[in-house]
């Protein structure tokens, strides 16, 4: 069971495939299936493809923020912190560009090191020190509220230049754009976090699927005593993952930032929650061991998507949404605990089918 989480190098459900690659095909096939019928029964607005820019720019910093959660999932962690890390960071970015008279540059660098601090901090309380991953960034979490509303109380707009330019900027995709209602033709476009959220997904994508630290979260996640008797430092790893997942905060935060143009107190509230829903929903298992970053990528879209649905169905009720995504979690946590069953009782009698064999070789032998 543990190689099969660690290594996905044996044979899983479906023609060989492994779990992690059969939750991910499953999290994608459940999106192109979902947006189809989008086209197909609410079709005004899903028919035109900035539509589907639309989600992914109002959801850059989700994907991120889901992207270093899965990591430390994968470890078989968690990290609750990430969503007053990214309020912490709209909130202190703000001040310095505007009462400061700051420079973009700087901010960035200010956004990246607020990330990196939690995760350092967090990372060395729960590796290191041994203490719940839950507590610690429970902890993480209120202190980043905290320090969101003492930076600075009240809600306002950044009027910063260089913020603004930056924040405007669109990278506009070609031969995707559609004609607006005056009959004028509208280029399709993205803005910048959306390509710093794609990047990410790459980058931890290679590092997860080609590197031996990628090997090493899942080996860490799927079964820490083997891993120790592999030669795996698992503190280090565990530690590991919560700093990336920290900078990703950071970078999610920023992000986020260039989305809103503004600092609030209230920015970013639940993002942890979606961030984990993300994951789940793109398979990663809450047991560790099991998870994709292409499928987190598709869990927020797919999350995004099914907000939208909800809304564009006219139930713009807040509980409409919950509830959807609330039945979608457990439609996904049925069938991943269908395949941890599925996997055992395979397991289990190919445990029993060796010794059987085996007999049978000594007998026809004698």
């Amino acid at each position: 069971m543990t190689q099969l989480k660690t290594t996905g190098s044996r044979k899983g459900l479906l023609g060989g495939m492994t779990d992690t690659n059969l939750l991910t095909t499953i999290t994608v096939c459940v999106f192109v299936v979902m947006y189809i019928c989008a086209i197909v029964f609410l079709q005004e607005g899903f028919l035109k493809p900035q539509t589907l820019f639309n989600l992914m720019n109002a959801n850059a910093a989700l994907i991120i923020l889901s992207c270093g959660m899965t990591l430390v999932m994968i470890t078989g962690g968690i990290d609750i912190s990430v969503g007053g890390v990214t309020a912490l960071v709209c909130m202190s970015c703000a001040v310095y560009l505007d009462e400061a008279g700051g420079n973009v540059f700087v901010a960035i660098l200010l956004a990246l090191g607020i990330g990196l601090a939690f995760g350092l901090v967090q990372g060395f309380l729960i590796a290191y020190l041994d203490i719940q991953p839950f507590i610690v960034t429970l902890a993480g979490m209120f202190f980043a509220r905290g320090m969101t509303t003492i930076v600075h109380t009240n809600p306002f707009n950044v009027v910063n230049e260089g913020f603004v330019a930056l924040k405007e900027t669109r990278l506009i995709i070609p031969l995707l754009g559609s004609v607006n209602k005056k009959g004028n033709y509208v280029d399709a476009y993205v803005e910048i976090g959306v390509v710093v959220a794609l990047l990410v997904v790459a980058a931890l994508f290679v590092i997860l699927k080609w590197t031996k630290t990628g090997r090493n979260f899942y080996a860490v996640g799927g079964n820490k005593q083997s891993a120790l008797m592999l030669g795996i430092n698992v503190k280090k790893t565990t530690f590991l993952s919560y700093v990336i997942c920290g900078l990703l905060a950071g970078v999610g935060g920023f992000v986020y930032f260039l989305h809103v143009g503004s600092g609030a107190p209230s920015h970013a509230m639940g993002a942890e929650m979606n961030a984990i829903a993300s994951s789940i929903i793109g398979g990663t298992m809450l047991t560790g061991g099991v998870g994709n970053i292409i499928g987190t990528l598709f869990g927020a879209m797919s999350l995004a998507t099914i907000q939208n649905i909800v809304s564009s169905v006219g139930l713009d009720q807040a509980w409409w949404t919950g509830i959807t995504i609330a039945a979608m979690l457990c439609i996904f946590l049925v069938v991943q605990s269908v395949i941890i069953s599925s996997r055992k009782k395979k397991n289990n009698a190919s445990a029993q089918a060796v010794p059987e064999q085996e007999t049978k070789k000594k007998e026809g032998s004698e």
